[in-house]
């Protein structure tokens, strides 16, 4: 099985405060983990860095291979224009906590606009593809619909499937269901456990413990900007080595 993402020694600091230490992560094809750990831990910029929406102070990301950000040459490391890190960004889809869609745009309007200015695709193929996605997600019959007139359980699924429109590589999600009322929680991990049973490969921030145990591959502990403990999800989730994972998972299930 081939690595899909590999992170060496990363290190990432807002100002004066250092945020993630030296993490060492790696990702392989097809594989879904998921990262717990309390706020503040560092799991929302480790996803951030991987998509290039922050800048880390130091170690590298690799996706299939490819340094994220920088090319080498010679033995150097030389930064990416703003348009070469776009399209290694585009490789890449995230899901957030807020849904982020254009309040003035229809679902589809929202599902096409990154798939036909980012990627050229011809309005006819993207509207094809917006619509099988829908269709994936339940909600076929929304495609007229704003993101005003939608539940936020649906306006995520349509997040999921904006994403996926173009045709990434992996998926990152940050806590997709954090924004969320409890009864509408279920319908967002059934897309996103639809989504597992294809083969992409998934990073997954979030405290649904259920969710991680049934979907993983593996589980990774994150505290104070540290990877702490990693392993199966049966053995993080039932009988974790260390005392700071033991108390995390007892405070959720409490």
């Amino acid at each position: 099985m081939s690595t899909k993402i590999k992170i060496t020694h990363l290190q990432k600091s807002f100002g004066a405060v250092q945020v993630l230490y030296d993490i060492d992560f790696h990702v392989d094809e097809g594989e879904i983990v998921c990262l717990l750990g309390p706020s503040g831990s560092g799991k929302s910029t480790l996803l951030r860095c991987i998509n290039q929406l922050e800048v880390a102070q130091g170690g590298l990301i690799k996706i299939d291979g490819e340094i994220q950000g920088w090319r080498e040459k010679n033995g150097k490391l030389y930064e990416l224009s703003p348009r070469e890190i776009v399209a290694q960004r585009g490789q890449i889809g995230m899901v957030f906590q807020r849904f982020n869609l254009f309040p003035h745009l229809t679902v589809l309007q929202n599902i096409i606009e990154a798939p036909v200015h980012v990627k050229g695709l011809r309005k006819d193929k993207a509207k094809q593809l917006a619509r099988s996605l829908l269709e994936s997600v339940g909600l076929a019959s929304k495609e007229d619909a704003y993101p005003s007139e939608l539940s936020g359980g649906q306006q995520q699924r349509v997040a999921i499937a904006r994403a996926l429109a173009m045709e990434p590589k992996m998926m990152l999600f940050d806590e997709p269901t954090s924004a969320l009322d409890p009864e509408l929680v279920g319908e967002v991990l059934n897309v996103m456990k639809t989504l597992a049973k294809t083969g992409m490969t998934m990073v997954v921030v979030t405290h649904e413990l259920a969710f991680a145990r049934e979907v993983a591959d593996r589980v990774v502990f994150m505290d104070q900007g540290r990877i702490i403990e990693s392993g199966p999800p049966d053995v993080i989730l039932t009988s974790p080595e260390n005392i700071r994972t033991k108390a995390f998972i007892s405070s959720v299930f409490n």
